[in-house]
């Protein structure tokens, strides 16, 4: 199956660990086989890990990037995952945790990183309340 990507002039995206950067047109690609890909807007630098959810995401996206390098990557993604648990209570929080579990255990990487991205969310809506 195909994956189009739409690109916006300048747009980055990263494939198999290539970062490739669009020209300055808007474009399409078509990718006919199974790769690695990222866009910018799901690619996470190193410093910008400041969150106990994006301490669980950074791991996932350096698996899904990464493949040969996958347990490493798992046993930090375990570690952090952990932690969150052990510090919330919110069922609906607890139930995108497990989701993620599970997809990153059948190696479903993009999937879990899509997932996470809501845990995202529930941080924001808890800082909001703490501030």
């Amino acid at each position: 199956m195909a994956l189009k990507l739409s690109l916006k002039p300048g747009e980055q995206f990263v494939v198999n660990g290539a970062v490739i950067a669009n020209g300055d047109r808007r474009t399409s690609l078509i990718i006919q086989n199974k790769v690695s890909i990222l866009r910018e807007k799901d690619i996470m630098q190193e410093s910008e890990v400041d969150t106990p959810a994006k301490r669980i995401y950074f791991p996932i996206m350096l698996a899904y990037l990464d493949p040969e390098n996958v347990n490493k990557y798992y046993q930090e993604f375990i570690e952090r995952m952990t932690e969150f648990l052990n510090a919330i209570e919110e069922p609906a929080a607890k139930q995108c945790c497990l989701a993620i579990s599970s997809e990153v255990m059948q190696g479903n990487f993009y999937r879990a990183l899509m997932i996470c991205k809501k845990l995202f969310e529930f941080e924001e809506q808890r800082l909001k309340y703490v501030a």
